[in-house]
């Protein structure tokens, strides 16, 4: 899956040897200080208005695990939205980390990513983690990770998505969370004219917390980054229309394939979902609900797949909602106008995300083009059989497997996000765009460059990704020498708000004219307009 001409034209830049990277754009010395190691060293303390924390000295940062940023959403708070914290006597201990959100897991994890959350699990999950190079006054950028894991997995526990590499390569101080995830963060019910979106009250809560005590952290609470992958991102877009108190709560976003294309349901088909599970779970309404233990919530989504999976379609049993209440339209809406509109967004996708659930699935590999045509009528209605011709020139040799693949990976991620760097570029609003295209060997190489492969690249952690089979058979040297370019480029954008750092090709902003997108491979180059061809074939009238 790695023969698409489109994905191979080179404009305007040359590219740059993925060995070749290295990062040039922090200022003097403050790697060498971040790293520095810490000895005869009490544990670092911060003062909070919740409380005393005490955390530990890792790798040469401080680290805070486990800090509290909400009521516990339990009993009478299950599906309540976010509340205060009341706080603590004492120090609290802060060094490990907080149960993960409640949601399905199986030992041994799946044959792409390996594990995505971890026991323990709790309902009690509401807390975030902190890495800092020191808890001064230093006024630092600061970065906030939201894991994704298709609205019903993930945890800031996850090895690979330590702020570790981030808070010392880049001076930063970095925190990720925990939030509800599947029945627990997902579900509707439309008490009283209430709103739903419990995850996005969890993490506008987060948001919150770090506006108001990242400073006893070395970070500054105006220079706020937030960042996310697949469900992740789509948090991301969802909190961009939030002014607390007449400010924006970030200035900077990334994106990482954010699933734009999804189409987040209305109250009402909102709630036919939540009743086909209170049917799964044999209870009458919320208030029977609310008794039930959280296993048996957890144990309902095996079913909820089975009933409203749709074939050709990634599966999705949780959704958002557009409640009218925390959410009042589309996310991605939200940074074109709005509080939105005036947050830098860096935006990308992987060129084969839809290969990750669908790629080593026998029932799909048996797929026949009859079938396949059924699934882009839905997408290009008369124009099915045009755009399926499209998809198998691009691949040599394609099966209707691969044909669907690509389709499902441009309607769900890649045009989505390319419509949003339209629009955005419409209207003068920075937006740096990327493609991820090193594709990986595991597997026979059928993975191509799927969902969540771009991650240990941003991360630069792979020794944090030794359970994910997807990394298996990657040259190290390239893999290395991509990591030190993505990484060092993400850490630029937190910083200055601009991805471009030296030796990496001149990295522009998506606009009208050019349409600059980074394509992030073994040689690293930025093409023009590069997904023009199927921009076209799926919008016909684009320009």
């Amino acid at each position: 899956m790695t023969d698409d001409p489109s994905r191979r034209k080179v404009l305007k830049s040359s590219g740059v040897l993925a060995g070749a990277a290295l990062f040039s754009g922090l200022p003097d010395g403050h790697a060498a200080q971040a790293a520095a190691p810490r000895t005869n060293e009490p544990p670092p303390v911060v003062e909070l208005p919740a409380g005393r924390l005490r955390g530990a000295f890792e790798g040469g940062l401080a680290v805070f695990k486990g800090v509290p940023y909400a009521a516990p959403p339990v009993g009478a708070l299950r599906w309540r939205p976010a509340r205060p914290h009341p706080g603590w006597q004492g120090t609290r201990d802060a060094t490990a980390f907080g149960p993960s959100a409640p949601q399905p897991y199986r030992e041994g994890g799946d044959q792409v990513l390996g594990t995505h959350g971890a026991p323990p699990f709790d309902e009690d999950c509401l807390t975030l983690n902190v890495w800092t190079p020191r808890a001064d006054g230093a006024k630092r950028p600061v970065m906030v990770w939201i894991h994704g894991g298709g609205f019903i997995s993930g945890s800031g526990a996850v090895p690979g998505y330590s702020g570790e590499t981030f808070a010392r390569d880049g001076d930063l101080v970095v925190v990720n969370i925990n939030y509800r995830l599947g029945p627990l963060g997902y579900l509707y019910f439309g008490e009283d004219g209430a709103g739903g979106n419990f995850w996005l009250t969890d993490q506008l809560a987060a948001l919150g917390w770090v506006r108001e005590n990242i400073a006893a952290f070395g970070g500054d609470p105006e220079n706020i980054t937030v960042a996310g992958q697949s469900g992740g991102a789509l948090s991301v877009a969802a909190l961009a229309g939030s002014r607390p108190k007449g400010r924006p709560l970030f200035r900077r976003a990334i994106l990482q394939s954010p699933p734009l294309g999804l189409r987040i349901p209305t109250r009402a088909e909102s709630l036919r979902r939540t009743a086909t599970y209170l049917d799964i779970v044999g209870a009458a309404n919320v208030t029977e609900l609310r008794a039930v233990p959280w296993p048996r919530l957890i144990a309902a989504t095996f079913e909820m797949f089975a009933r409203t999976g749709q074939w050709g379609y990634w599966s999705t049993p949780y959704l958002p909602v557009i409640d009218g209440v925390t959410l009042d339209r589309d996310p991605a809406d939200l940074l074109v106008s709005g509080a939105g509109a005036d947050i830098d967004v860096l935006i990308g996708w992987t060129r084969e995300e839809a290969n990750f659930a669908f790629a080593l699935s026998e029932p799909y590999a048996a797929a026949t083009k009859d079938q396949v045509l059924a699934r882009a009528r839905d997408t290009f209605r008369n124009g099915a059989a045009q755009a399926y011709t499209a998809y198998e020139e691009a691949r040599p040799g394609a099966r209707p497997v691969d044909v669907l693949m690509d389709l499902i990976t441009d309607d769900l991620f890649r045009m989505p996000a390319v419509a949003l760097a339209e629009r955005r570029a419409a209207r003068g609003r920075p937006v740096w765009a990327y493609q991820f295209n090193l594709p990986t060997p595991a597997h026979e190489g059928r993975l191509g460059a799927a969902h969540c492969l771009e991650l240990p690249f941003v991360f630069d952690n792979f020794d944090k990704w030794s359970q994910a089979p997807f990394l298996s058979g990657l040259s190290p040297r390239v893999r290395d020498g991509l990591a030190a370019t993505v990484h060092a480029s993400w850490i630029s954008f937190v910083r200055t708000g601009d991805p471009n750092h030296r030796p990496m090709p001149r990295w522009n902003r998506y606009d009208r004219d050019s349409r600059t997108t980074m394509a992030l491979d073994s040689v690293t180059t930025a093409v023009d307009d590069l997904a023009g061809y199927w921009r076209r074939l799926h919008r016909p009238t684009a320009s």
